[in-house]
């Protein structure tokens, strides 16, 4: 007896499945449907005589899906094409300024001399208390941001971006212990524009008295094996302007002072005495540099002591400690046939500017 799916006879056609195998993989779906152009007549309708079995469907019932899809794609198109153009009127970012590359950074780097033997003292508190410093607030505290206002071309939050910008480069390479004892430069570094890179490379490289590749320039940093800091409350005080060079560049200029307590490295026990840096330094900023946090530098002012006249001050800092007195000598030598040779200089360091011997040092 035949199974209960299969007639007696076999399989028609003898193919498995019989003949609907081949209708199978025709599938009819509900939008299928709905878009024939035949629809079939009702029980109802096909009793009256000579009616067919169907009938053709509207027009508009064939196109009306298509229509309302092709509506919303033509309205998506639209609005993103008005997105398109709105964002390429009212881009909150402009661009670069025609390709104008960074100018190179110039530096000065000016050693002052004491004219007798640094002051010093065990405790650096009591330095810092009987100095010009002893007003000073500590660390980034001292850097302070002048009242934010918008210029004619820049809003208030791109000046104080500019601002917050020159504090950092300050911060990072004027007060960071890593690189005061020149164990690297990247905080620093990373701060700039790329097209100064170069040249900052260059410095630390081959650190040259030319004007252009002074490391001390760029940052300030000790000999680590000649100083080290004695206390990590580094004085500062100073003051910080802004202002349009032009429509497309805002230009900050920051004048601070930082005084640091040295000793000599590895003796913790030893007298400390204090090394006073003053900065003047010129910043640019042009759009790009806004929105990407960083600075050009372009002009480094710097007055170091107490430092021995001749002693090399382009690559590192060589301070002169508690007791020690600067070697009679003048500036490196200046070569006046050279192009690219700058003036080798020179100063005094005003006994004012050093601290009082404490008394109980006596």
């Amino acid at each position: 007896m035949a199974g209960s799916g299969e007639p007696p006879e076999g399989t028609p056609d003898s193919v498995p499945g019989g003949g609907e195998e081949e209708y199978r993989s025709v599938v009819f779906d509900e939008s299928f449907v709905r878009a024939a152009r035949i629809q079939e007549f009702s029980a109802h309708e096909r009793v009256d005589e000579h009616t067919p079995a169907v009938r053709s469907r509207p027009a508009a019932a064939v196109v009306k899906n298509f229509s309302r899809q092709a509506m919303i794609l033509v309205v998506l198109i639209a609005i993103a094409f008005g997105t398109a153009i709105y964002m390429g009127v009212r881009h909150p970012y402009e661009q670069p300024s025609a390709g104008r590359p960074a100018e190179p950074l110039r530096s000065t780097v000016i050693p002052l001399v004491p004219k007798g033997a640094v002051p010093g003292a065990k405790d650096p508190e009591k330095l810092f208390a009987n100095s010009p410093a002893a007003q000073f607030k500590q660390g980034a505290a001292g850097i302070s941001l002048p009242a934010v206002r918008a210029t004619a071309h820049f809003s208030e939050s791109q000046v104080l971006t500019a601002l917050t910008t020159a504090k950092d480069y300050l911060v990072e390479s004027s007060l960071d212990h890593d690189v005061l004892n020149g164990h690297t430069v990247r905080p620093v570094r990373i701060l700039l524009d790329p097209d100064q890179l170069d040249q900052f490379d260059a410095s630390f490289a081959r650190p040259v008295a030319d004007g252009r590749h002074a490391a001390t320039g760029w940052l300030v940093r000790f000999d680590p094996g000649q100083a080290a800091l004695a206390d990590s409350g580094i004085r500062v005080r100073g003051s910080m302007h802004v202002g349009e060079a032009n429509d497309r560049t805002l230009e900050v200029t920051s004048e601070h002072t930082f005084v640091y307590a040295l000793r000599e490295p590895g003796s913790d026990e030893g007298r400390s005495s204090l090394f006073t840096v003053r900065r003047e330094l010129h910043f640019r900023f042009d759009q790009t540099d806004l929105r990407m946090h960083r600075a050009e530098l372009l002009v480094s002012y710097l007055q170091a002591g107490p430092l021995a006249c001749a002693a090399d001050s382009v690559g590192r800092l060589r301070p002169l400690l508690a007791g020690q007195k600067a070697e009679v000598g003048g500036p490196a030598g200046t070569d006046p046939y050279a192009p690219d040779s700058a003036t080798a200089l020179c100063g005094s360091l005003d006994p004012s500017a050093q601290p009082k011997p404490p008394r109980s040092s006596s």
